[in-house]
């Protein structure tokens, strides 16, 4: 694995949720994050049908245009009685014509399994894909997953995305209710991230 020794590093998203985690777990390598967003950078089209296909495509899009090493992440939620759906498309579930509305994708998920009469528990995983490349193309991929379960109705109000329906295993309370430090101990990002620590020993 080649070792990371730049001292800034951008981060291909425009998500300020996933940013802040992300920026809080670098915080100790005395590494400078910015974002594609806080940059103004476009967001490239996700064409692909599989985690490490997207980031990818972040990754390259965001380093082609500053030149900047680049940290891209890919996640998403995979429910077993969906048949691993929403996976990649997880943002897209939540696409309104005003905005992302995650409530909405969690009442399509629920409703969805009810449909099917899937017995609880409901299990899923997180999901996350992150790929750290360098300008000259170079790049090492790292991959983390959450399992847990789904829960009804949403609950606490930490967190972004599906994590107020989400109870990791092992838990008894969702992601949302539990503080950035307890989820960023053990989600899906954070294993991943874990990985990709051993980049920057």
């Amino acid at each position: 694995m080649r070792a990371f020794t730049e001292k800034k590093l951008l981060v291909a998203t425009h998500n300020a949720g996933k940013l802040e985690e992300i920026r809080a777990m670098m915080a100790p390598h005395g590494i400078e994050v910015t974002s594609a967003g806080e940059m103004g950078l476009p967001e490239p089209a996700e064409t692909e049908d599989s985690f490490i296909g997207n980031a990818r495509i972040k990754a390259r899009a965001a380093m082609q245009a500053t030149g900047l090493p680049v940290l891209a992440d890919d996640s998403g939620i995979s429910v077993d009685g969906l048949d691993g759906a929403p996976g990649v498309y997880t943002a897209d579930w939540a696409e309104t014509p005003n905005g992302r509305d995650f409530m909405q994708a969690m009442t399509r998920t629920w409703n969805e399994l009810d449909a099917r009469n899937t017995p609880e528990p409901r299990t899923a995983q997180f999901r996350a894909t992150l790929i750290l490349m360098w300008p000259d193309g170079h790049e090492e991929i790292f991959e983390g997953v959450a399992p847990g379960r789904l829960v009804w109705p949403p609950r606490g109000a930490k967190g972004h995305g599906y994590d107020p329906i989400f109870v990791p295993e092992g838990h008894d309370v969702t992601y949302a209710e539990m503080s950035a430090a307890e989820k960023n101990a053990i989600s899906h990002r954070a294993r991943a991230f874990a990985l990709l620590e051993q980049a920057f020993a």
